[in-house]
């Protein structure tokens, strides 16, 4: 009962208009969304995204040596509060890489829009500003190419379908 009081006073405070950012946007939100802030779509800053709330976990992954600690937003957290409806997340990067995710991925395997990497911030250069990361070592199912696939880095835009 908790639960669903504080969902449904979570949905009220983000519904409709969002707060626009005040930096420079490094995510756009579009297609099946409820809640914006530009000409129908979500656009965010870091500021932004950060308010959303952080969470860190650590993992392996074929693009670094050794256990690494990712820092970012709940990819299920920034869908709910645009109010994503719809299947799929089409992902763009800033060197036109895109993929495809199922909604469903956010919540099932706790993915996340990674903003730090062993704390710092990343940098284009090492795949950032932003990036998509599972914590491959919670479920052997993760560590296969169809989840490093979907592990975009540079995200710059989502599409929800």
């Amino acid at each position: 009962m908790v639960m669903l009081v504080s969902f449904v006073l979570s949905t009220q405070l983000w519904a409709g208009e969002l707060s626009r950012p005040t930096g420079k946007v490094l995510l756009t939100l579009s297609g099946n969304i409820e809640n914006t802030n530009a000409d129908g779509k979500a656009v965010f800053d870091t500021a932004s995204l950060e308010k959303l709330g952080m969470v860190s976990f650590q993992t392996t992954s074929p693009w670094y040596n050794g256990r690494t600690t990712f820092t970012g937003i709940p990819l299920q957290k920034i869908m709910d509060y645009v109010g994503a409806n719809g299947s799929v997340v089409k992902v763009t990067a800033l060197n036109d890489y895109t993929t495809v995710i199922p909604l469903s991925d956010f919540k099932k395997y706790n993915a996340i829009l990674a903003l730090k990497i062993n704390g710092k911030y990343m940098r284009i250069r090492d795949k950032g500003p932003l990036f998509i990361v599972y914590p491959y070592d919670s479920m052997p199912e993760l560590n296969n190419q169809i989840y490093y696939s979907r592990s975009a880095w540079q995200v710059s835009s989502m599409d929800i379908e």
